[in-house]
């Protein structure tokens, strides 16, 4: 199973408060939906802009997927959440329309107007939002009398892409952090890259994407509902810019070692040199035997021969700092392969923040139990 992470080539923040002002460079995005206690209170709004570079997204697949099964998530880690008291959704759309970064931050004095802001794709008196004139199943930025705040697509005309909408909805105790399937958008953009199927389907480069509230919410005067939610950008100083992850099946289990069956086993990690570059691969390889073998009579040692896992074994990847798993068991795309020489997984070392440890974890099921193996086996990315 193979995990492969992204990181944006550009964000911003757009505000309907602040039409003209560009935020590329913030720390934060922000969608929010607030009614200002003003002598002449006016409801505002601000969405999100996250781009991925198509080159990179293309290159996944030329060169690493070899798997019909795929999918790709937009995970996104909260900063601060505000005024979410009732079921709130947020909506994520692919961007109709080039826009820009620009190299502004949140009330800049003066402001920042150089890159994408509510009215302008480029820059302040440069082209417009569309309005009117837009292309088919693409939703206008026409917006409750708010004119701008971007223009996104809702669908398409290919019938194996069934939803470019992707949401998620938060309550008051719910985990705030954002994490949604956008595959038939990656298929939409990877179809457009490649040209694929000219004159049958409608081609959309990859803009990026747009994340909202719901219609619902966004411009509304009722001050009991005022949700704010505010992630890291890719210009954080933290560990936590938002992240287009693609995931696949590499699984393969061809092997003729015997199969572990007790549950009282060690779980060792091979060709762990300990330190690896940002954008190297690895394949780590594990030894598994009894903890405590079966006493015969035999001239070779018995902690010489390696076993096969079970086929319902997976592994993790845990920040060693944060506790927070970067890659989490997953029965579909982190099942770990065997063949005759040990069992084995690949890491893609792209997706790991440089310059932090991590810790590999196992898991397995045997004989109805479930265990985790976590023997301190660690390795750190570097620069």
């Amino acid at each position: 199973m193979a995990v492969y992470k992204l990181f944006p080539i550009k964000d911003a923040t757009i505000y309907s408060g602040y039409p003209a002002m560009n935020t590329g460079l913030d720390a934060l995005l922000e969608i929010n939906s607030e009614y200002p206690i003003t002598l002449t209170p006016t409801p505002r709004v601000a969405r999100s802009l996250i781009q991925y570079d198509q080159v990179e997204i293309d290159s996944v697949f030329d060169t690493k997927i070899s798997s019909s099964n795929w999918s790709s998530s937009l995970k996104t880690s909260i900063s601060v959440a505000e005024g979410i008291t009732q079921n709130s959704t947020v909506y994520i759309y692919p961007i109709s329309g080039s826009w820009v970064n620009g190299t502004g931050q949140y009330l800049d004095s003066p402001q920042t107007v150089n890159g994408a802001s509510w009215l302008f794709q480029t820059y302040s008196g440069s082209k417009k939002w569309a309005v009117d004139d837009i292309l088919p199943f693409t939703t206008s930025s026409y917006t409750s009398g708010n004119s701008g705040g971007g223009t996104w697509l809702t669908g398409s005309n290919n019938p194996s892409i069934t939803s470019l909408v992707g949401s998620q909805t938060f309550n008051m105790r719910s985990s705030k952090d954002l994490n949604v399937d956008v595959t038939d958008t990656i298929k939409l953009w990877y179809s457009s890259s490649k040209n694929i199927a000219p004159g049958t389907y409608l081609q959309y480069e990859n803009q990026g994407f747009i994340l909202k509230w719901d219609d619902s919410i966004e411009f509304t005067a009722n001050r009991s509902i005022q949700p704010i939610l505010k992630y890291y950008s890719v210009d954080t100083n933290t560990i936590y810019p938002p992240v287009l992850e693609l995931k696949w099946d590499d699984y393969s289990y061809d092997t003729t070692l015997n199969e572990i069956t007790t549950t009282d086993l060690y779980v060792g990690v091979d060709q762990n040199p300990g330190i690896f570059y940002s954008q190297s691969f690895n394949r780590f390889r594990l030894n598994v035997r009894p903890e405590f073998p079966v006493r015969t009579f035999q001239t070779a040692s018995v902690y010489t021969t390696n076993y096969a896992l079970p086929t319902a074994s997976y592994y993790a990847i845990q920040d060693l700092d944060t506790n927070e798993f970067i890659v989490d068991f997953d029965s579909n795309f982190t099942q770990i392969s065997c063949d005759n020489t040990s069992n084995y997984f690949d890491v893609y070392m792209n997706g790991l923040q440089p310059e932090r440890y991590y810790k590999i974890l196992v898991k397995t099921t045997i004989n109805g139990s479930i265990i985790v193996k976590d023997e301190d086996y660690y390795f750190k990315v570097i620069n």
